[in-house]
């Protein structure tokens, strides 16, 4: 899985540093009551929690579901050492706030199209098919209160690009 950084602070103090999960300006807040009632679905290899996420491409909605890495630890792991991603599966990491973001493919077998949301919920940037292993940055074209991982190629495969919204529910 792909380690997450903060570009800022990797600049600024000369290394890398994780960062903090929250609820992105685009997710919608469940009701309490909704959200205690319904059990949570749980990734089977990593334990995370998992959500259905839309890419809504010009009115045409790309479903998914994705793993929410929302801890830091989380966030640090990432799909670090997976072998296998599902065509309509995922990794979210929501950020606090909108802030530049970098992640790297260091222990990451697989090749991902890295999709970086900025803060109004549309795609600002995808870093298509990165190469496993790489310890190079990944970085945003600038704020994302966001980053989605997919497998590599399925962006193209389904015509997803920057502009396009992406809406989802955090717990």
């Amino acid at each position: 899985m792909v380690r997450h950084m903060l570009v800022a602070g990797a600049m600024a103090l000369g290394m890398l540093a994780a960062c903090s999960p929250a609820e992105t300006a685009t997710a919608r807040t469940q009701a309490p009551a909704a959200a205690e009632a319904a059990e949570a679905a749980r990734h089977p290899v990593s334990g995370l929690e998992v959500i259905d996420l839309v890419v809504d491409r010009g009115g045409k909605a790309l479903p998914f579901r994705v793993e929410v890495a929302a801890s830091p630890q989380a966030r640090a792991k990432g799909l670090m050492f997976r072998t296998e991603l599902g065509d309509n599966e995922g990794m979210l990491f929501p950020s606090a706030a909108p802030e530049p973001q970098s992640f790297w493919m260091k222990n990451t077998p697989l090749s991902l199209d890295i999709i970086f949301v900025g803060a109004d919920g549309r795609i600002s940037n995808i870093a298509a098919n990165t190469v496993p292993y790489s310890l190079d940055s990944v970085a945003s074209s600038g704020f994302a209160s966001a980053v989605l991982e997919l497998r590599a190629g399925r962006a193209a495969e389904l015509g997803i690009m920057p502009g396009d919204r992406v809406v989802y529910t955090l717990p």
